[in-house]
């Protein structure tokens, strides 16, 4: 019996104080697990212990005080920074008590110290689910259990919302764009709802970009303005895949002109200087008067085209789209019978290196042969 005490009091000495749920029972010093319990206790070196822990788990994996000894385990691998065995242990007790949310929090904490978005993605999960499984749980009738069970579902709600923190700042901070789209996938499938995904929705259409995948950055694009059309970038990447598929030319319009819209009452933006601001309003707007006025060019509306690429060319720096405005303003003036304007233009046109250098060229030479008196 003195034996038993003792080694109780030197356990009590010993334990964790992160969240234990696995106490310790009666042990017997007689016997070689009870024996081996008290080296347990007795031993103050942290390694040696952590290999004693190690050793009772080996021989004796089935014994009632196993899941005690996975959570000395754990929370002595999380101390000495083992952030696998943290992991593998944290697999251990959740395989026998699914409601072990401290042991998934620890586990999560490991995959984030090791910066492996696929662990973060796993144990994420994980936590989660263990996380609401408690939160789920009825409350027991016994007084003093139901105070346990209101610390436990707080504690649980807390580290089911660190969860989906925990993907949202990874996501965040993941320089491979392919990474940072299966974190936000999965905070998006772990909680559709989470406070976290509103602001991840300008990081995702980028990764789509950055990932090369412009067909899932349209499409996400295009659901995101059905209810917000903020975004100068997301307008710009649909009202170009309108114009470049050569469908529904009205949604060439309205998006090219809500981008006017946007950037002509758009603030400037903190930490931006006026003049980069105003160049970046200029690029926008240019843009959009020139896909617009392409767009009307291609339908033979010409007097329109004129209409929005005329105020689009001294906006637009690009020497390529500069020549194609001009070429199209060209070719519009010259359909409108505004000849000497027709030839202005094809004649900057064809004073560029670009593909449109050779047709200005040859328009140009047909507009002074056919009107003597043009310049």
């Amino acid at each position: 019996m003195r034996a038993l005490f003792l080694i109780l009091a030197l356990f009590a000495a010993a334990g964790g104080g992160w969240g234990q749920r696995h106490k310790l029972g009666e042990v017997n010093a007689e016997t070689p697990e009870g024996q081996l319990l008290q080296q347990i206790g007795q031993e103050a070196d942290a390694a040696k212990r952590l290999a004693l822990l190690e050793e009772f788990t080996a021989k004796h994996p089935k014994h009632e005080a196993a899941g005690w000894v996975y959570e000395q385990l754990q929370s002595g691998y999380l101390k000495a920074n083992q952030h696998e065995k943290v992991m593998e242990i944290g697999d251990k007790l959740l395989a026998v008590d699914p409601e072990h949310v401290e042991a998934a929090h620890q586990s999560l904490k490991a995959a984030e110290a090791l910066k492996n978005p696929d662990l973060i993605r796993k144990w994420a999960g994980v936590t989660s689910q263990s996380a609401r499984k408690v939160a789920a749980s009825a409350q027991p009738k016994d007084e003093e259990e139901a105070e346990e069970w209101k610390r436990r579902v707080d504690y649980a709600k807390q580290v089911n919302t660190y969860s989906d923190y925990s993907l949202y700042a990874n996501a965040l901070q993941n320089a491979d764009p392919r990474k940072r789209l299966e974190l936000i996938d999965a905070l998006e499938q772990q909680n559709p709802q989470s406070e976290y995904l509103p602001q991840l929705v300008h990081p995702r259409f980028l990764a789509y970009r950055q990932a090369g995948d412009n067909a899932a950055a349209v499409a996400f694009a295009e659901k995101v303005l059905a209810t917000d059309q903020s975004s100068e970038d997301m307008l710009l990447l649909v009202a170009d895949n309108y114009l470049q598929s050569k469908k529904d030319p009205d949604k060439v319009y309205a998006y090219t002109g809500k981008m006017v819209e946007v950037m002509s009452a758009k603030p400037k933006p903190e930490g931006v200087s006026d003049q980069d601001w105003n160049k970046r309003k200029d690029q926008i707007i240019g843009l959009a008067r020139f896909m617009a006025g392409k767009q009307y060019y291609l339908q033979n509306k010409f007097a329109a085209a004129d209409k929005e690429l005329r105020p689009a060319l001294p906006l637009l720096d690009n020497l390529m789209v500069k020549a194609e405005a001009l070429f199209y303003l060209g070719v519009s003036n010259f359909r409108m019978e505004k000849i000497q304007d027709a030839a202005d233009f094809s004649k900057q046109c064809a004073a560029l290196n670009s593909p449109f250098k050779a047709a200005a060229l040859r328009n140009l030479k047909v507009i002074q042969s056919q009107y003597r008196g043009v310049k």
